[in-house]
């Protein structure tokens, strides 16, 4: 959704009678992208990506056939193994997916994507889902409503998704978009760039510093989405940068080193003032337990615990294992 933005306020300006497309429901298809959403137009002009594109003829073909007045249209699409080959796409599968009129889609939603800033979608639809109206929320509010609740929810879980909630009033849609994870990387050598390469593989930003100072200014502008991955043996650098991220409550916590570095560090931490409780926060040895010695196998095991962390997910990191690292 966020690489549709130029598209979308371009379209807008342009006055186009163009429409946003994304599923409500779906069913099969494998492994994909779960934020996948198109610009289409009457015309043919797509923008985006949605089932790799097999399903755009027939988007189209719904936007061409609009009704005066609708603000909303959820069409079922399906394709069968063949056409899910074509796409490239793991299996077939069906869908519902709802089409909306641009010009209805707050200005504000596409203004806070582009930002890079954690926001959410809430859209209510009628009965005959031929009326919609959506509505922009963001972490902090605390409104009751289900919806709004359940958009919190999803932007707390720092994942990209959507969740259907229906009800007697209707289908509301809840699209969440969280800030993409911001590794700062205390040191450099190899393994950050390696670790830089594999965030940006996974459409994350990944920054590296050089000093305690500097590691905690970055870390306070981007506490929202901000992870440390602490890779310097320095405890003029490492206790310090380690303590800023746990006072500001970043989502991710690790620490690079041996178990011995790591008992260092604790102490360290303690000495600073960091509480018992406080300190479980911190993911060192960082990774998980993958047998990763290469670099780049390190920086896989490194992020993989990143993702599992900051989706809520049970595995098992290198802290919680015995013996020696390998």
């Amino acid at each position: 959704m966020r690489g549709l933005v130029e598209a979308a306020q371009r379209w807008t300006a342009e006055g186009r009678a163009a429409f946003l497309a994304r599923p409500v429901a779906e069913q099969g298809f494998g492994p994909r992208e779960p934020a996948g959403a198109l610009l289409v137009d009457a015309r043919g002009g797509c923008a985006g990506s949605l089932y790799g594109g097999v399903f755009d003829a027939e988007l189209v073909a719904e936007a061409a056939a609009w009704r005066a007045g609708d603000t909303a249209r959820v069409c079922e699409v399906s394709v069968g193994a063949e056409g899910a080959a074509a796409a490239r796409l793991t299996c077939g599968g069906r869908a519902e997916v709802l089409l909306q009129p641009l010009a209805s889609v707050p200005a504000r939603w596409w203004e806070l994507l582009g930002r890079g800033a954690g926001v959410a979608l809430v859209t209510r639809l009628n009965e005959r889902a031929d009326r919609a109206v959506s509505e922009v929320v963001d972490a902090a509010d605390g409104s009751a409503d289900e919806a709004v609740r359940r958009a919190g929810e999803l932007l707390a879980a720092r994942r990209a998704g959507r969740d259907a909630l229906y009800g007697q009033a209707g289908l509301v849609l809840v699209e969440a978009f969280p800030s993409a994870p911001h590794l700062v990387v205390g040191g450099g050598g190899e393994l950050a760039e390696v670790i830089g390469a594999q965030a940006r593989l996974l459409g994350w930003e990944a920054e590296c510093v050089a000093g305690a100072a500097e590691a905690e200014e970055l870390l306070a502008a981007r506490r929202d989405a901000a992870c440390l991955v602490m890779l310097s043996h320095d405890p003029e650098f490492d206790v310090p940068a380690l303590r800023a991220a746990l006072e500001l409550g970043v989502p991710y916590v690790g620490a690079l080193g041996s178990r011995k570095t790591t008992a260092r560090r604790r102490e360290g931490l303690r000495a600073a003032g960091v509480r018992e409780a406080e300190l479980s926060r911190v993911h060192g040895p960082i990774g998980l337990d993958l047998g990763a010695r290469t670099p780049a196998e390190t920086a896989l095991a490194i992020c993989a615990e990143i993702l599992a962390v900051l989706a809520g997910r049970g595995v098992r990191p290198l802290r919680d294992t015995d013996g020696p690292l390998r």
